[in-house]
């Protein structure tokens, strides 16, 4: 089993369309899929029409997590929906002891029969680095990290290296003075144009960055994916919408693939 979990210090980058879209993707090559939504939004909920407010993520972190319902909501592919009020939990939570392993240690309690069938549990995160954010990224194998080609991108990506390192740092081991923190920080360049001078220089700006490993084309599909409740997976059983976008289908399903190969190889 691996987790990732898509991290941003700003909204807007496509986090949530690409926890969404690469999900979707793994469960149709037969993965068992578990999806986490761990932001206050509720957006990726929405994406299935889950609008709950019991059994959500927020129980973890009200020791309630016996109370967390695995919601099926498509084949290969589970939800722990998210609660509006998970903002606010960041505030309950805070002087509470090991704040930041509340999610870790579900984990540990719940693994053996509750997460122990799933090959990939994917958890969208607030676009923040809060408490919560802080527990999603201790548990996690991978964070992935959206990027847009602007200056504000290299600016979020240098926020949320500094964040990391020193979340890294602080979250030991008392005994063995190891990190909880094991995950590979890597980063995506989202919605990156072919004709634009700023996609250009960010390209080109990149282009030797090792921690930069997909790169995705601006494509109205892939954004409008989440409002449509439709991912690109099934949009791609559309014969006559395949067809009209072979190249984008295609550079899609290459991107994912190399993800996952990443996941598995690292």
């Amino acid at each position: 089993m691996k987790i990732i979990s898509c991290v941003a210090i700003k909204g807007g980058v496509g986090k949530t369309t690409l926890t969404y879209n690469f999900g979707e993707w793994l469960a149709e090559q037969g993965y068992n899929v578990l999806l986490i939504d761990a932001d206050s939004q509720c957006s990726l909920s929405q994406t299935y029409n889950v609008y709950t407010t019991d059994g959500t993520i927020g129980e973890i972190f009200y020791n309630k997590g016996h109370r967390v319902n695995f919601l099926k909501v498509k084949k290969n592919i589970t939800l722990i929906a998210g609660d509006v009020d998970l903002e606010y939990a960041n505030y309950d939570i805070f002087t509470k002891p090991n704040k930041e392993l509340l999610m870790y240690m579900w984990l540990r309690d719940y693994y053996e029969d509750k997460l122990k069938e799933y090959d990939y549990i994917l958890i969208d995160c607030h676009p923040d680095f809060s408490v919560i954010t802080q527990n999603m990224v201790i548990v996690s194998d991978f964070i992935f990290s959206p990027l847009e080609p602007s200056e504000f991108g290299f600016t979020a990506k240098a926020n949320l290296e500094l964040r990391f390192e020193r979340l890294k740092s602080e979250a030991i081991n008392v005994v063995t003075r190891e990190s909880f923190v094991t995950a590979k920080l890597k980063f995506i360049a989202n919605r990156v144009k072919h004709n634009t001078k700023s996609s250009k220089e960010f390209l080109e700006a990149i282009k030797n960055s090792q921690d930069i490993i997909a790169i995705v084309p601006e494509k109205e599909l892939f954004n409008r994916s989440t409002l449509d409740f439709e991912s690109l997976s099934d949009m791609e059983k559309n014969t006559m919408l395949k067809q009209k976008n072979k190249e984008f289908f295609e550079s899609i399903n290459k991107i994912f693939e190399d993800l996952r190969v990443k996941i598995e190889e690292e």
